[in-house]
């Protein structure tokens, strides 16, 4: 085959294949932009790799993109040491026609705390359902190894699964009531929609304002809003769409820097657990 046509037929039986590849690196990596690389990196070596031996070509790239993000995690973990604020993975918006995300960013969070051969013992068994065999296979460690890893990251995220099931609609209208209550000063609707032990997180990452810890409280989530709605009468917030994101009802906004702006909310028994507000402009490029 000429080379043109080598890489035709490399990229038809890889670029089917991609979207799900960039879930499992992104799940990973919580980084868009580094699941994106480390799929692209996948392509490259599948290009140059004898692909007529291969007879499982999807579980042949997992293994390839989970040992690349395993390298990558290791120098992660250095930088997010160093981070300016809370850190938060990068807001994934999922479409309308998207399955509810089973990683959802508390989730997401948790994972954080995880060795990577933990993370992915975890990620490949109880998220994407391989078999312990096909596990120990991408990472390097024999089943019974896998088992172990799988069973401690298992223990640490337990209390970050998903216990509270929001219907996609309620979750929705909750975003928006939160939206209008946030933006418009009304506070006692804002105060309302609170659990008393909320909490909210917010990433800029250095690069734009947000506070320097996790607010935890209603009644400091409150006096920080109150000083919001001075600024938001002032300068606007546009309200782009309420979404899904990371599997938390949530909405996108233009603020008045131009910037967007992700907020995520966690929902327990129809009031608002925890916020997540990503405002780090390199976390949020891939919208637009």
């Amino acid at each position: 085959m000429m080379p043109d046509r080598q890489a035709d037929a490399a990229a038809a039986v890889f670029d089917p294949l991609r979207p799900r590849l960039v879930r499992v690196a992104y799940r990973m990596l919580g980084s868009v932009a580094d699941a994106e690389d480390a799929v692209q990196e996948a392509f490259i070596r599948w290009l140059g790799t004898d692909r007529a031996a291969v007879r499982e070509p999807e579980a042949f790239l997992r293994r390839v993109v989970t040992r690349l993000c395993l390298d990558q995690l290791k120098s992660a973990r250095h930088r997010r040491e160093a981070y300016v604020g809370p850190w938060l993975p990068d807001p994934f918006v999922e479409a309308e026609e998207d399955e509810a995300e089973d990683v959802t960013l508390p989730l997401m969070l948790a994972l954080e705390r995880l060795s990577p051969l933990e993370r992915a013992a975890f990620l490949l068994h109880d998220v994407f359902g391989l078999g312990f065999e096909d596990v120990a296979a991408t990472i390097g460690r024999d089943s019974a190894a896998c088992r172990q890893l799988a069973a401690r990251a298992r223990a640490h995220v337990r209390e970050a699964r998903p216990r509270y099931a929001v219907e996609r609609e309620r979750g929705l209208e909750i975003a928006q009531a939160f939206f209008t209550a946030s933006r418009s000063g009304d506070l006692s609707a804002l105060g309302a929609m609170l659990r008393a032990d909320a909490s909210l997180h917010s990433d800029g990452g250095g690069k734009r304002a947000a506070a320097m810890g996790v607010v935890q409280g209603a009644r400091r989530i409150m006096q920080l809003h109150k000083a919001l709605a001075v600024l938001f009468r002032k300068h606007g917030s546009q309200l782009v769409r309420t979404c899904f994101i990371n599997g938390l009802p949530g909405f996108v906004t233009l603020e008045s820097d131009g910037e967007y702006q992700t907020t995520a909310l966690e929902i327990a028994d129809g009031q608002v657990a925890a916020i997540y507000v990503m405002r780090n402009p390199d976390k949020l490029r891939h919208l637009h």
